[in-house]
């Protein structure tokens, strides 16, 4: 699954309504999620990335009770009801990244939720 997919599926287990917006004054095109202010289709600017930024990705898990575990090699993301089979997704982080490894791990949490709902 692409960056972009994840991100489409994580923004709608959330209930973020946004659009996507191709930045081209870098050297490199990025896109990302234009979010609504306050819900009322005012569109801010503000891009929403939780595979990039860290702040995003907690706020994320917490809105979806998405429990991060963090063990010696491996950082898991971990959601269920308690009356479900609960879901395990495993980021191996590089040596000098664990942070990413963790939000990659709570957007796949995410996206999968999203991937559930209709």
């Amino acid at each position: 699954m692409t960056n972009k997919e994840l991100l489409e599926l994580a923004a709608k287990a959330a209930g973020i309504i946004g659009e996507w917006v191709q930045d081209k004054n870098l050297i490199q095109e990025r896109w990302y999620f234009n979010v609504p202010y306050d819900h009322h289709n005012m569109l801010t600017g503000f891009e929403w990335n939780p595979l990039t930024d860290d702040g995003a990705a907690l706020r994320l898990a917490v809105k979806l009770n998405v429990d991060v575990v963090f063990d010696f090699d491996r950082v898991m993301a971990v959601y269920g009801n308690g009356y479900s089979k609960e879901e395990y997704f495993y980021e191996l982080p590089e040596p000098t990244d664990r942070y990413a490894a963790t939000r990659r791990a709570i957007v796949r949490a995410a996206a999968e939720i999203g991937k559930g709902m209709k």
